[in-house]
């Protein structure tokens, strides 16, 4: 039985042989899919939103299947690193959203032109913060 499944597994890594596989891209797909499905799930009795669903789900599965099985890696690989230099700064931001709300100790100001984030002690009072970048003047409460 071990030298089935071994077997069964040397041919599914050689079908695999510059093939794309799976990336980032194709992973955010599948969570896309997933989010569908169970809205699918939800409003399943309205029938006009169930065909729409299941039609946009048929699709992203089908793209999903065709970027795994492609062998045009590099046509793949930028459309990954395209989706990732979309994705890396919405997920920095809301994860340095996420630790400026756990900061306790600092008060966070955002410069109106530039729109950098500037950190000051809180606790400090009224303050006039000098962005560092634009070098605009920033009143507020620390």
């Amino acid at each position: 039985m071990r030298n089935f499944f071994y077997r069964v597994s040397s041919a599914l890594a050689r079908f695999m042989y510059g093939r794309n596989g799976s990336d980032q891209l194709n992973m955010a797909l599948l969570a896309v899919y997933l989010i569908i499905w169970v809205i699918q799930i939800i409003f399943g009795r309205i029938y006009a939103v169930r065909m729409v669903l299941e039609a946009l789900s048929l699709v992203l599965v089908a793209v999903v299947l065709f970027r795994a099985f492609s062998k045009n890696l590099s046509k793949r690989r930028a459309e990954n690193a395209k989706f990732l230099n979309w994705w890396y700064p919405v997920k920095n931001r809301v994860s340095g959203a996420q630790q400026r709300r756990l900061d306790k100790e600092h008060k966070y100001f955002t410069c109106k032109n530039c729109k950098t984030i500037c950190r000051v002690p809180a606790g400090k009072g009224k303050i006039e913060i000098t962005c560092p970048k634009c070098g605009e003047k920033i009143i507020g409460k620390s």
